[in-house]
């Protein structure tokens, strides 16, 4: 059933039957196409039955809320081998990949459930050609319901992995004399459970098994929000095969992936964290309690570079026609959520061998080994594990990379190479062993939402159904994605907790948590209930579970605690001195324009970042600041240098006090740092000023077709 959804006010639905069967590994092979904003090729997924195993009459049953009882059309597309016309696509394969879209690829326009009623506009395969009706069949079959939103799906089938040479050895019987739907379902049990030691050939294999030909093309429907799967006969998620491929393509305006330019005017794309996480990437499970592992290829013309959240350091492969393959995977099950993806022309800056002088200082703070490392079995599921690894648990850098825009080549190299060594340095020191072998960073795009990474977690923020399907409270509201209330309550608890208990206890507790609960899902009261559990009883009176959430987390306003720590930091040394330097700046502001006579100008002292954002929040609060004042805040603290906390306080005061000199700047943080520009397009509107207005109409105008959707579906309500 499709459910309509109002985007400006309902929850986000995860439809997934994660109760019934759960995927345990993706393979996706795809190939990327800038000229037509589309991403588009294979995934095969490999499953398990999950715990609640039930007959179809509770499986299909509506896993959110819905007052429609339109019943979809199951449809099956018939093979197509028509040869590829469009140069465009460039896959590698052979073999198995030989099943194409038929005519020529325009670009799709479809929205929203339009792909799936329509298999002649969204597939190019003529509907008299591509379906039939399974009339009432589907009821007493098991349906298999996968996340899915803006995504062309062209065909669905079942693998026959029994195929894959050398594949009997994951069987019961030296030879494969006769293959079964049973046989091939072993054959993918098997392989799951692998023993995490074996984990390289688990990936050789879980790919020799993608690339197996098909045995049977599956029933499939799409609705808004779902791509929901049958197999005639298979009444039971047990029954249900245990390795499928979907062919499909992304839309142009799928929202799970940005279209856009890096900061030298190179085309690019990525993907965003929100607000409906992977789904318009490639069909899945995003429950978080769908923990996979993964593998991709990613084909690109070879001037592009793929950048993934993967655990290996992929290099190209270069291929025909001057395209190059990239190939990354993650042994660690996680989150479809986590899987992310980057292509563009970036360059790539190599850090410098790293110098035991250079890291002495922040060395010397290191904790002793035995404070972060504790004997005892992982809690997670098995993989492999580098917990369990003696030489990872003291290796404080991990290898790392740097990518960025050609324009931010030097910068890079100069600035970001020095100081991530010793933030590595500063986590493995206080947190312990790196989870992940490796790290890449990349300088995203000016419209990249900087609060975009907020992705559905374990609390249960709605109701659960029993096939396993949730929703994300307001997960489709844009406005909530500009709500930070939540990110400062969270970080103004840590610090009082911190602060609390000691740094010592609280570094301490830190460790231990790190390592009881890596690679798994946690809640907020697992953190909370372990600290408290973990620090001398004198130190936590009056503290609870319960109160913390009621006082920090559940009631409106600034908690007690902060407000008393608040009141306090007037005594802060840091704080003091800001105090006395806009002591300073009301008194030149104060002083007549015209001076008969030269006069002692005030001394300024020099500010670091956090206390300029302090001394410009405090001169917000100033009724009138004269231009000339203006002109020397910008002169003394080379304001247009600052990072951009600074300078977006520096345009607040810009357009409060209507300082006509300086609107450039503004326009150059609206365009240039989209992502925090929101609140200033408001403050430009409600001055009711025709200049400020038109200023701010002009950006919207030059980025908005840029912008991160939510970001411009917030602005152009402000602006018209």
């Amino acid at each position: 059933m499709d459910i309509k959804l109002d985007p400006s006010r309902d929850d986000l639905p995860l439809m997934a039957n994660t109760s019934h069967i759960l995927v345990k590994h993706y393979v996706l092979d795809l190939d990327v196409d800038f000229e037509h904003h589309v991403i588009e090729g294979t995934i095969v997924l490999f499953f398990e039955p999950g715990d609640k195993l039930k007959k179809q009459s509770s499986s299909s049953e509506v896993t959110c809320p819905s007052e429609s009882n339109e019943v979809h059309e199951f449809r099956m597309l018939e093979s197509c081998h028509t040869p590829v016309t469009n140069t465009g696509t460039f896959s590698s394969k052979v073999g198995y990949n030989d099943i194409t879209i038929c005519g020529k690829r325009e670009r799709d326009t479809s929205v929203e459930d339009d792909n799936h009623d329509n298999r002649e506009q969204a597939s190019g395969i003529p509907s008299s050609k591509c379906c039939f009706d399974t009339g009432n069949h589907g009821s007493e079959n098991f349906l298999l319901v996968l996340d899915c939103c803006d995504l062309s799906v062209l065909k669905v089938e079942e693998v026959d992995v029994a195929a894959v040479p050398g594949i009997e050895k994951f069987t019961r019987s030296p030879q494969l004399m006769v293959v079964s739907e049973e046989l091939r379902n072993q054959i993918v049990h098997e392989l799951a459970a692998l023993p995490a030691d074996r984990w390289r050939e688990q990936l050789d294999y879980y790919a020799h098994c993608s690339q197996a030909p098909g045995c049977g093309e599956l029933l499939f429907a799409t609705d808004t929000w779902s791509l929901q799967i049958r197999k005639a006969g298979a009444r039971t998620a047990t029954d249900f095969p245990r390795a499928i491929r979907i062919w499909y393509r992304t839309t142009p305006e799928g929202r799970s992936v940005t279209w856009t330019s890096d900061q030298s005017g190179r085309p690019c794309v990525y993907t965003m964290g929100s607000p409906i996480n992977n789904r318009a990437l490639f069909p899945c499970q995003e429950p978080p309690v769908a923990m996979s592992t993964w593998q991709a290829t990613v084909r690109a013309a070879a001037s592009f570079v793929v950048l993934m959240s993967g655990e290996n350091s992929a290099k190209p492969t270069q291929l025909r026609e001057g395209f190059s393959s990239w190939h990354y995977y993650v042994t660690m099950p996680m989150p479809a959520s986590t899987f992310t993806i980057a292509v563009g022309s970036w360059a790539e800056m190599q850090p410098e061998a790293c110098s035991s002088d250079g890291l002495a200082a922040e060395r010397a703070f290191l904790p002793p080994e035995a404070d972060f490392r504790y004997a005892g079995a992982c809690g997670h599921m098995e993989y492999p594990c580098r917990f369990q690894n003696v030489s990872t648990t003291t290796q404080d850098i991990i290898p790392h990379r740097v990518f960025a825009p050609v324009s931010f080549r030097d910068v890079c190299q100069e600035t970001l190479l020095q100081l991530i060594p010793a933030c590595l340095s500063a986590a493995h020191s206080i947190l312990g062993t790196h989870p992940f072998s490796r790290l890449d960073v990349l300088i995203v795009p000016a419209n990249f939402p900087s609060l975009g990474m907020a992705r559905p977690n374990r609390e249960n923020t709605g109701h659960v159904s029993d096939s396993g399907a949730s929703v994300v409270k307001h997960g489709l509201n844009p406005e909530k994605t500009f709500m930070q209330v939540h990110y400062l309550k969270g970080y103004f608890l840590l610090r009082f907790l911190a602060k609390r208990f000691g740094d010592e206890t609280y570094f301490s507790f830190l460790r231990k948590f790190v390592h009881r609960f890596h690679g798994q899902l946690i809640l907020s009261q697992d953190f909370l209930q372990m600290l408290l559990e973990n620090v001398p009883e004198e130190k936590r009176l009056e503290l609870s579970v319960e109160n913390i959430f009621q006082e920090w987390l559940e009631s409106s306003g600034l908690p007690k605690p902060l407000q008393r720590e608040r009141q306090a930091g007037a005594e802060c040394g840091l704080v003091r001195q800001v105090s006395t330097e806009v002591t300073k700046w009301i008194r030149t502001n104060q002083r007549p324009r015209k001076r008969k006579r030269r006069e002692n100008k005030e001394v300024f002292a020099k500010l670091l970042p956090d206390q300029l954002v302090l001394l410009l929040e405090r001169l917000l609060e100033q009724k009138t600041l004269h231009p000339q004042t203006l002109q020397s805040l910008q002169q003394t603290y080379r304001l247009p240098e600052q990072d951009a906390e600074v300078r977006h306080r520096w345009c607040e005061l810009i357009v409060k006090h209507r300082y006509t000199k300086a609107y450039g700047q503004v326009e150059r943080f609206l365009r240039g740092d989209q992502a925090m520009g929101t609140y200033l397009y408001g403050e430009l509107m409600v001055s009711e000023d025709a200049r400020q207005q038109q200023l701010a109409r002009k950006c919207f105008e030059l980025t908005k077709e840029q912008m991160d959707r939510a970001s411009a579906q917030v602005v152009a309500e402000m602006l018209f």
